[in-house]
């Protein structure tokens, strides 16, 4: 079983302006991170657009990583997809690369809505591969909730060893942690209270533009500073409640070029920053100096 604890960066992809991903600033934002102190890196991240992302694109992606990252930090992939067929070939290629960890959402769009369902679909994944699988609880945008049940339930396969908790609910974060199993915070306006709550660390997409203060947090929890964490976290909060409110990927990426960790432009379908929200973005950046 790997050891993801602490802040695994879900990296945004570089692109652009047409859309089309900078390979050469990939490595660069890579070395930046992991430089910045991340325990380990999440490429094809939702923040990373991963649902505009082609399977192509995606495996070009972790190949290109999975050799710049060269074992200084855990290599998580994303590999969903809706077919699960994909699944397992987006699979088996990063277990092939080294990756220590998958990324997988449950399957939406339509997909089995029941613990039964759910919980087939994850043992198809688990007997197909040899990695840690890391389920998804993200209900706001596919519509269906990992039980605390089913998560126990899960954790009964042999490489379902994590969740990665974005709803933003405390309570079922809290009750996911009290199983004993391993939960990561993917809800960014929780993240010091998942951390004294007891989660093993977070997969993060602000730690885009804050690497550093995200390591640092992290590093105050865990070793009890709780003080100096809430001061810590005064200052990330406006940003990150601003980014959540919408738009989240558009605004870290807006985020990430102000702070130095400049990753172009998103693909369509989504949009830049009209002026007035880069305005009050940069507003929301102005506590972190």
């Amino acid at each position: 079983m790997s050891d993801l604890i602490g802040i695994n960066l879900a990296m945004q992809t570089p692109m652009f302006e047409d859309g089309s991903i900078d390979y050469t600033r990939w490595q660069e934002l890579i070395d930046l991170y992991i430089d910045s102190g991340v325990q380990g890196l999440v490429l094809g991240a939702g923040t990373g657009q991963h649902p505009y992302l082609t399977q192509i694109e995606c495996n070009k992606l972790y190949e290109i990583g999975a050799k710049r990252v060269d074992g200084r930090c855990n290599l998580i992939c994303q590999t969903s997809a809706l077919n699960v067929d994909e699944v397992l070939e987006r699979s088996r290629h990063a277990e092939g690369l080294g990756a220590d960890a998958l990324m997988i959402l449950p399957p939406y769009l339509e997909g089995p809505e029941d613990d039964n369902g759910l919980y087939e679909f994850y043992r198809t994944v688990d007997a197909a591969v040899n990695t840690d699988i890391i389920g998804y609880n993200i209900p706001q945008t596919t519509g269906i909730g990992i039980s605390v049940e089913l998560f126990q339930r899960l954790n009964t396969l042999p490489n379902f060893n994590y969740i990665k908790d974005s709803a933003g609910d405390l309570a079922t974060h809290q009750a996911y942690i009290q199983t004993g199993y391993k939960v990561l915070n993917g809800a960014d306006p929780t993240t010091v209270f998942a951390f004294m709550a007891g989660a093993a660390g977070a997969i993060w997409g602000a730690a885009n533009y804050m690497p550093k203060e995200c390591v640092r947090l992290y590093q105050l929890v865990s070793t009890g500073d709780f003080n100096g964490a809430l001061d810590l976290w005064e200052s990330m909060v406006p940003s990150l409640l601003y980014a959540w409110s919408g738009n989240y990927i558009a605004k870290v990426k807006s985020a990430s070029r102000q702070r130095g960790f400049d990753g172009g432009a998103v693909r369509r379908p989504l949009t830049p920053l009209s002026a007035d929200e880069e305005k009050t973005l940069a507003a929301s950046l102005e506590p972190l100096g």
